[in-house]
């Protein structure tokens, strides 16, 4: 299934004494970009973490946020630093008695002092929170990649409808082209004939001439290429997704488009034809801008 680069995901557990939640938005990127913000103490599980998330996505800028509290409180408790606050004691008693002042320090000031009191963090079992971290991320991408099938199917569809389109422009030109050069030949001839009423140049070598200058403006083989690249990006988009993603296979075919339709357009001596590959042309814009949001 074709899937967008855009998507969200979110999910709450409780796992043992720990709440955990995982979030994930992300957005259009050449390639993925995995950001990921959780508690610091929780770092050596960022490589797991970001390996299971590699399972479910290949492209986009992702922001993925965890978050874990201990229900138990246990997981941190505050210590009195009694050495540290002798110190200051000591350090303001000495400058009470050199300067002669009254030593008014009160418990509550000691206390606002820098690391009279200090918050310690509890060994965590890894095991045990990386198991409900990597549900909780299994959850939330879950989630995260329904989103991004929702919104790719949309596409999909959208992008089917401007290939119809495109079919239905090249078909015109195909059907058109073969009369568009047999008028140019006769009209050219006609010209030649009347320059060169005098001359005793041969008619076979006005005509070879007329064919070979009517070739250069004939666009078989684009239509032909063209055709072949609608019929590849709508089988891809029909296969739907696969290991590595479709939306850069895409965007090459779309560019590969783009220049036979400007080779048609260079080649056209035909209003209409012209018409229908300024048509073209605009499509394949149309295409390349949708093919930037599939993964």
């Amino acid at each position: 299934m074709v899937s967008s680069m855009t998507g969200f995901g979110r999910s709450d557990i409780t796992h043992g004494h720990y709440r955990i939640t995982v979030e994930l938005k992300s957005v259009n990127n050449r390639f993925l970009d995995l950001n990921i913000k959780m508690p610091r103490r929780l770092g050596a599980l960022e490589a797991d973490i970001r390996a299971r998330l590699k399972t479910y996505m290949k492209r986009g800028k992702t922001d993925v946020y965890i978050s874990l509290i201990d229900d138990q409180g246990a997981d941190a408790r505050v210590r009195y630093n009694r050495a540290i606050a002798a110190e200051y004691l000591t350090a303001i008693q000495a400058m009470s008695e050199e300067f002669a002042m009254e030593n008014d320090i009160r418990l509550s000031a000691l206390a606002r002092f820098p690391d009279v009191f200090v918050t310690e963090e509890e060994a965590l079992n890894e095991e045990e929170i990386l198991e409900g971290l990597l549900l909780a991320v299994d959850q939330a991408c879950g989630q995260f990649c329904a989103a991004r099938e929702r919104e790719g199917a949309f596409l999909c569809r959208d992008l089917t409808d401007k290939l119809n389109e495109m079919r239905e422009d090249v078909d015109y030109i195909e059907k058109r082209s073969p009369e568009i050069i047999e008028n140019y030949k006769r009209s050219l001839r006609e010209k030649v004939r009347d320059l060169m009423a005098d001359s005793q140049l041969e008619e076979s070598r006005i005509m070879t001439e007329i064919t070979l200058y009517a070739d250069k403006i004939c666009v078989d083989e684009e239509l032909v290429r063209l055709r072949s690249h609608i019929d590849a990006m709508q089988k891809l988009l029909d296969r739907g997704d696969d290991k590595e993603g479709i939306g850069r296979r895409l965007d090459f075919l779309a560019q590969e488009m783009n220049r036979e339709a400007n080779t048609i357009l260079s080649k056209s001596t035909d209003l209409s034809v012209s018409d229908r590959g300024i048509n073209l042309k605009t499509a394949i814009e149309k295409v390349r801008e949708q093919i930037q949001n599939i993964e």
